[in-house]
């Protein structure tokens, strides 16, 4: 009995001194970015519908973003010389970056009186996105449609309207 006593007092004293620990292992990474430069627009020429006259039933005026311009309804081109244009913005950013581009629903113009006129139904090219070049930039034409009035007075309409371009 004294030899079974002593055995297991041996394997217990083994057994306190034989422990296992717990192995932790670390891995390292970088974090990295990169700055790049803030996406921009700039206007390089308005959208002008050009001269158009007005009957007794209401019309519209539509600008292609080719600058093509189509009458419908009560509205009528006028061939006198005057500039038509769809707008168009340089966009500028960081080398092949895609945006994304928000247009108005619809804008206001207003000649003297004050008598106005929507613009709406905006398009752009391109359109929904653009992706800039390799060097950074990219241009961006904007086409809308003119809602003319039945015998909408006469006058010069000018008014604003905002395009906004963001990174992707």
């Amino acid at each position: 009995m004294k030899k079974l006593i002593l055995a297991a007092a041996a394997v217990t004293v083994v057994s306190l001194t034989y422990s296992v620990s717990a192995q932790a292992a670390s891995a390292t990474a970088n974090a990295t970015a990169t700055v790049v430069a803030p996406i921009a627009i700039s206007k390089t020429s308005d959208l002008r519908f050009g001269s158009l006259s007005s009957s007794g039933s209401a019309g519209t005026v539509a600008m292609s973003t080719a600058s093509v311009r189509t009458a419908g309804g009560g509205a009528t081109l006028v061939s006198d010389g005057s500039t038509i244009s769809a707008a168009s913005f340089d966009v500028t950013g960081a080398p092949n970056a895609t945006y994304s581009i928000t247009l108005p629903a619809s804008a206001t113009i207003t000649a003297p009186g004050p008598i106005t006129m929507t613009v709406d139904t905006f398009v752009s090219n391109p359109t929904p996105t653009g992706t800039l070049s390799g060097g950074g930039s990219q241009t961006l034409a904007v086409g809308a449609t003119l809602q003319v009035g039945a015998n909408q007075g006469q006058g010069s309409y000018t008014g604003t309207f905002n395009v906004t371009v963001n990174y992707n």
